[in-house]
């Protein structure tokens, strides 16, 4: 007979990990299926990255299971598989507020929660966060064993492989475990788990490496074989050690991720024997349990809301086509018209737009992986053969090939082109995306040629000046979304370097305009027409090589200038702000105003509500040009 505790869900008996420890593994396997529902369920509501954390369900679970969280630290590589873990770590009542403002983060967020020991967002972080909390560990800290989760793209990254040698080197007992959800063989549940059944009555100083060799010996021949391979696929040689045991680890695997048995067998036998680095490897399925999610391409990586029946995503109509759609299209067409043009991306075909060149040219787009150090270096080395390489690569990403662009691109002045998508402010994933700083990190640089557009035809032109511009390196930037519904001109047409372009013309207040804001910058100038000030709007294009013929006939002209920007302070408009104070500009009266992201970091919700806390609507800017004028605020004038 059945009691009313045995009736309730098993979700909700979780509060936190702690409840987890107190169920049978039969338990612990229902509780995996109800908490895929309940993501399921979530992310349709608030839209998110399905895929990679349906296929971590039984993981999370069994990791909380057998280790100690918070005292243990669990880190997730990215993060954007967290959901299960937000779930069961007391969080359950917040998915509501999934990426929305004010609500959770859709990655790990130290902020947020103990359970998130260390943020995320970029790829390839774990192992050298779980290694520190292990040095932590070993000098006295509070603080107990370390568990990086990785995933196949992840490990591919050069920091997972310093942090790996790094960690072989030192010895300390450190976990890994790699959640690889893209390869297509995984042993049989009965035989391994037959073998990790076994476990219990062995002796209780048996070495770790038992468990690892035992694996194989455990399956039938041709499985065993089987394994082998998989083996030989992970070191890229036949021979009986992988490439992490090489590196130092005891490697373990390949088993089930999905299998709860298999899972929490390893992970308690690793957790008890373990006296050095481990790495087990776990093969799992993105989107596991989710039927269209698993049949789709992306597995779901990233979806709006949909409905959990179908799966159907309910996305809007756009009224005018993407940035990355533009750009996509605008580079296909140029490469159609040079052979020479090649494009590099790390790990963004979809992303970038790249994968429309790549349909149609094939062998001429390089997907590198999650590198993006190596991809500034491959396009500097492609452009110092005579190719023209378009590198894209998200702003928040580029930053990770930072020394490679100063070094390998601009010091030697190679001509790789730098597609800067994702510029600004992004919305839902917060403030680890924002395009904040590429301005400030590449306009400093001896050489370089930075450009912003303004909307989506001058990003086609942009694409056509990169492709004719071999006089160095060249970067154009631009926002995540739609454009402004602005008619395109003929592909081919150019900018001329270094040349901005005047929209308007007025006496009072000079706005000069770099990037995308040139839309609430024309507002502002409607919202002060309404008070009888007149304001010219200037359209800089470049923040590098800067328009000074332009600056300076705007300084002339007004009583104020006001720069505005889609970046962090120390760009467009400091390089304005020098040039000025250099050439006496600011001696005559100028009154100079810059208008950028704050000094702080904006956390996640809509682009124009985090605009809004950032100061930069249209009211904001025409409150800024009064207070410039020395008039007041323009509270009557929306």
């Amino acid at each position: 007979m059945s009691t009313p505790e045995s009736r309730t869900p098993l979700l909700d008996r979780v509060a936190g990990p702690h409840d987890l420890r107190a169920l049978c593994d039969d338990e612990l396997g229902a509780l995996a299926d109800e908490l895929r529902g309940e993501v399921i369920d979530s992310v349709s509501r608030t839209g998110g990255h399905l895929g990679s954390s349906l296929g971590v369900v039984e993981l999370t679970v069994a990791l909380h299971a057998v280790f100690r969280t918070p005292f243990d630290k669990l880190i997730w590589d990215v993060g954007h598989q967290c959901y299960p873990h937000k779930i069961i770590t007391g969080r359950r009542h917040l998915m509501g507020g999934l990426r929305q403002g004010g609500g959770l983060s859709g990655f790990t967020k130290r902020a947020e929660s103990d359970f998130d020991p260390f943020g995320a967002a970029h790829s390839s972080t774990s192992i050298s966060a779980a290694l520190g909390f292990t040095m932590g560990r070993d000098m006295g800290q509070p603080t107990g064993d370390a568990i990086a989760v990785i995933g196949d793209g992840s490990i591919t990254a050069g920091m997972a492989y310093e942090a790996l040698n790094h960690a072989g080197a030192e010895g300390r007992r450190l976990f890994v475990i790699l959640n690889d959800n893209d390869m297509s063989i995984a042993p049989p549940v009965g035989a391994m788990s037959r073998y990790l059944q076994q476990l219990g009555a062995t002796q209780a100083g048996a070495a770790l490496r038992d468990l690892a060799q035992g694996f194989e010996q455990a399956l039938p021949p041709p499985l065993r074989d089987h394994a082998r391979r998989t083996r030989a696929m992970i070191t890229g040689q036949p021979g009986s050690g992988t490439l992490f045991e090489q590196l130092g680890f005891t490697y373990v695997g390949p088993i089930d991720g999905h299998s709860m048995p298999e899972l929490l067998a390893t992970l308690r036998a690793a957790r008890a024997r373990a006296t050095g680095p481990v790495l087990i490897h776990a093969l799992t399925v993105k989107g596991k349990g989710y039927a269209p999610a698993e049949a789709s391409d992306c597995c779901y990586h990233g979806v709006s809301t949909f409905d959990v029946a179908t799966g159907a995503q309910n996305k809007s109509k756009p009224n005018a086509p993407s940035y990355t759609g533009v750009f996509g299209r605008s580079l296909t067409e140029a490469a159609a018209r040079d052979p020479r043009l090649v494009a590099v991306t790390a790990a963004m075909p979809s992303g970038t737009g790249l994968d429309i060149m790549a349909s149609r040219f094939p062998r001429r787009v390089f997907d590198v992986g999650i590198a993006e150090q190596h991809a500034v270096t491959f396009a500097a080395g492609m452009a110092a053969s005579g190719l023209r390489p378009f590198c894209a690569i998200y702003s928040t990403f580029l930053q990770r090939g930072y020394d490679q662009i100063v070094h390998d691109v601009a010091l030697q002045g190679l001509p790789v082109r730098f597609a800067i998508d994702r510029a600004g402010l992004v919305g839902a994933d917060g403030a680890t995306h924002a395009g904040s700083f590429d301005v400030a990190y590449l306009a400093n640089l001896p050489g370089f040629t930075v450009m912003a557009a303004a909307d989506e035809a001058d990003l086609q032109r942009m694409v056509a000046t990169a492709a004719a511009h071999d006089d160095g390196p060249i970067a154009f930037r631009y926002p995540r979304g739609e454009g402004v519904g602005i008619d395109m001109p003929a592909y081919g047409e150019t900018i001329e370097i270094g040349k901005g372009r005047v929209i308007t013309e007025g006496s009072h207040v000079a706005f000069l305009s770099f990037g995308a804001h040139l839309k609430e910058t024309l507002a502002a100038a409607e919202m002060l027409a309404r008070r009888g000030i007149t304001a010219t709007v200037a359209d800089a294009r470049f923040a590098k090589p800067l328009d000074t013929g332009l600056i300076e006939q705007l300084a002339r002209h007004h009583k104020a200038l006001i720069t505005i920007e889609q970046g962090a302070q120390g760009g467009f408009g400091a390089m304005v702000l020098h040039h000025l104070a250099n050439t006496g500009g600011l001696d005559q009266g100028l009154t100079v105003r810059t208008i950028t992201l704050p000094d702080r970091f904006i956390d996640q919700d809509s682009p124009e509500r985090m605009y809004a806390a950032a100061s930069m609507t249209a009211e904001d800017i025409a409150a800024r040009a009064l207070n410039a004028l020395g008039i007041g605020r323009i509270a009557t004038v929306a």
